[in-house]
């Protein structure tokens, strides 16, 4: 297939991928239990490493280093960067030395595209690394799949991205966007106390691939996947499970949306008690808060899809606390992963990070990280960067024989989507970010703090 060509079938299928925002899948990966240990680690190395040489292993990423995903974006490449350079420190890959070419897609899918095409034809790499959101994972999807390039995935969550039949996609995060939602309900479910349960909700979100699927899921909504005429229903939904109902429901464009404050005070005349805000980045969400804070609203709770970033609590201060969200990752949940062959936890990480960049690692750093670590157990599993070899060594994981991360093992289903790996949730607790669900998970696990405390 010609260069043009790819670009013309990718451009198509954003178009398609547009006109049905809120496709689901049929059935989720199973997630019934809490996160665990991971097993024993390996044996560590006793060899000094050695230093690589030869043509370095290239690896492309396309990342949104500016535009509205900037903010995730450039800490997807510290984490990326962090990785590559504990690799070769390490000894390098497959006795090479790893080198990392980052291209800024400025949040544009049009942009993904070209770069990719390029990382492909013109740079040779090796390997792909993943993007931030699902709007530019979609359509570099397309391109790494006609290339038969494995495209590990570390933050596009749409199902949509999941459910086109692609062999060489691997998602690593616990789960797809539509089926996130369950985690804060069980959460309203098991800890809130019934005489304090939320009865009505707003539930305002972007026009996001991210932020429908999560809404599709809550609402329990009937959708047709694409490219098919499958109607499959999510009901009851969320909301309906746990008997909420939806007061209040509001829209607002994907990019360039300024009115925050006519959409707070849309949301306090309807009075709800509880605020499910799905937002695409840490701005929507600091300044969806600034908003309601301006106009004195006090929900019982708020719920939004991003907050876990350190930017909440340095834009907020104290507005930040109560606010609840689900994560993938938290320093806490100290999981044993490997590295160069040795054992790499996650309190490796935030040292090696802490040092290196001179501050505190987020969720936003760790996912990368993660998909790193993952990446770099493949290619030394299939002992070559042949990406069909890859990805068949990546397909044939199990729970016995995980990918092991900071984030704790992987292994998929054949759509790419992790198996058994539940979200958690997290609430800013006087301007700390605390695991607060499931209760008993990992040691320092601190109760829910219900009603949020008043602005």
């Amino acid at each position: 297939m010609t260069r043009s060509t790819r670009f013309l079938f990718a451009v198509l299928l954003i178009g398609s991928m547009v006109l049905s925002a809120c496709a689901q899948a049929t059935q989720a990966p199973v997630a019934t239990e809490a996160p665990v240990e991971a097993t024993e680690p390996p044996a560590a190395a006793t060899e000094e490493p050695t230093t690589p040489q030869g043509e370095p292993i290239k690896i492309g990423a396309s990342l949104p280093l500016t535009g509205s995903f900037s903010i995730p974006g450039s800490k997807h490449g510290d984490g990326y960067q962090l990785c590559v350079d504990l690799i070769n420190e390490g000894g390098g890959l497959l006795g090479r030395p790893v080198e990392l070419i980052v291209s800024d897609n400025q949040s544009e899918a049009e942009t993904i595209i070209t770069q990719m095409e390029r990382f492909i034809n013109v740079d040779n790499v090796d390997l792909i690394f993943g993007t931030f959101s699902s709007l530019l994972t979609f359509p570099a999807s397309v391109i790494t799949e006609q290339a038969e390039l494995v495209h590990p995935n570390p933050s596009g969550a749409a199902l949509r991205i999941f459910e086109r039949d692609f062999k060489y996609m691997f998602y690593y995060q616990p789960n797809a966007a539509e089926y996130i939602g369950k985690t804060p309900i069980e959460l309203i479910n098991n800890l809130v106390p019934a005489d304090q349960k939320p009865k009505t909700a707003a539930l305002v979100y972007a026009d996001d691939f991210f932020a429908n699927g999560i809404a599709a899921g809550l609402l329990g909504t009937e959708i047709v996947v694409p490219g098919t005429e499958e109607v499959v229903s999510l009901a009851p939904g969320g909301f309906s499970e746990a008997n909420i109902e939806v007061v209040y429901q509001e829209q607002w464009p994907e990019q360039g949306f300024s009115d925050w404050l006519t959409l707070a005070n849309s949301i306090k005349a309807a009075n709800a008690d509880m605020i499910f805000a799905l937002v695409t980045s840490p701005d929507e969400g600091i300044q969806l808060i600034r908003a309601l804070q301006t106009i004195d609203y006090q929900p019982k709770a708020i719920y939004m899809s991003q907050g876990s970033q350190s930017e909440f609590v340095d834009e907020l201060g104290t507005a930040v606390n109560g606010l609840l969200t689900h994560a993938s990752w938290h320093p806490l949940a100290n999981f044993s992963g490997i590295l160069n062959g040795e054992e790499f936890t996650n309190e490796m990480f935030l040292n090696a990070f802490r040092e290196k960049y001179g501050r505190e690692a987020d969720e936003d750093e760790a996912i990368p990280f993660s998909l790193c670590q993952g990446m770099e157990q493949a290619v030394r599993g299939a002992n070559t960067t042949d990406n069909t070899v890859i990805r068949d060594w990546m397909a044939a994981r199990t729970a016995e024989e995980p990918v092991r991360t900071i984030l704790g093992d992987f292994y998929w289903d054949e759509r790419g989507l992790p198996v058994n790996k539940p979200f958690i949730m997290v609430q800013w607790q006087e301007g700390e970010l605390n695991f607060v669900y499931p209760q008993g998970a990992f040691p320092g696990v601190v109760d829910l703090v219900w009603p949020k405390p008043e602005w």
